[in-house]
């Protein structure tokens, strides 16, 4: 089989994966239209196999399905699973991306070495899971303020006001997962004790 011919073969299975996935999702061709900016005429010509995959087209449906691009193509595995992303320096925290496909849910690796001023809740989209590797991470969540130890968890709806970060005590390393409500872990926190 020539180099072309194995492409050929790949693109020819794009189609009918395009459907499945969208099948699978329980999303229509409009529903996917909307969401992509692509014609329903052409979305059915790219199922079919009528109309031949590109970039173009393949980018926005891989973000709409919250997919990787391989998944949609049917690329051969590359071997090599482990994440190399940089880390993100942003208010005095470092965050190693622990995943690499855009959408969906997100994990990070958090070191904050130091309290930025008081506590500033803020409200988004999404849900989120924190989980305390070492040190104390300080969560204010609506009327809640507690401290979360190493081995301690703790989940929340992010339309509700918070904001999370390290004691007094010095810095915290903790694991973050952020992504759309869906699946919730049962998970604890102990209340701060006062006094």
């Amino acid at each position: 089989m020539t180099e072309d011919d194995r492409i050929d073969a790949v693109l020819n299975e794009v189609g009918p994966r395009l459907r499945r996935v969208r099948r699978d999702r329980g999303v229509t061709l409009a529903e996917l239209s909307a969401a992509t900016g692509i014609s329903v005429s052409t979305l059915s010509r790219l199922e079919s196999g009528q109309r031949k995959p590109s970039l173009e087209l393949l980018l926005p449906l891989a973000r709409a399905h919250q997919v990787p691009l391989d998944e949609l193509v049917g690329a051969p595995a590359t071997g090599d699973p482990r994440v190399k992303a940089k880390p993100i320096v942003r208010h005095g925290r470092t965050m190693f991306p622990l995943t690499r496909q855009p959408g969906g849910l997100q994990a990070y690796k958090v070191i904050q070495e130091e309290t930025q001023g008081e506590p500033d809740p803020r409200v988004h989209e999404g849900y989120e899971w924190l989980y305390v590797l070492s040190g104390k991470l300080r969560l204010v969540l609506g009327e809640h303020d507690v401290v979360l130890a190493a081995g301690e968890a703790a989940e929340f709806d992010t339309r509700v006001p918070h904001w999370f970060g390290p004691t007094a005590d010095g810095p915290v390393e903790f694991l973050s997962l952020f992504g759309p409500q869906g699946e919730r872990m049962h998970v604890r926190a102990r209340p701060k004790k006062s006094g």
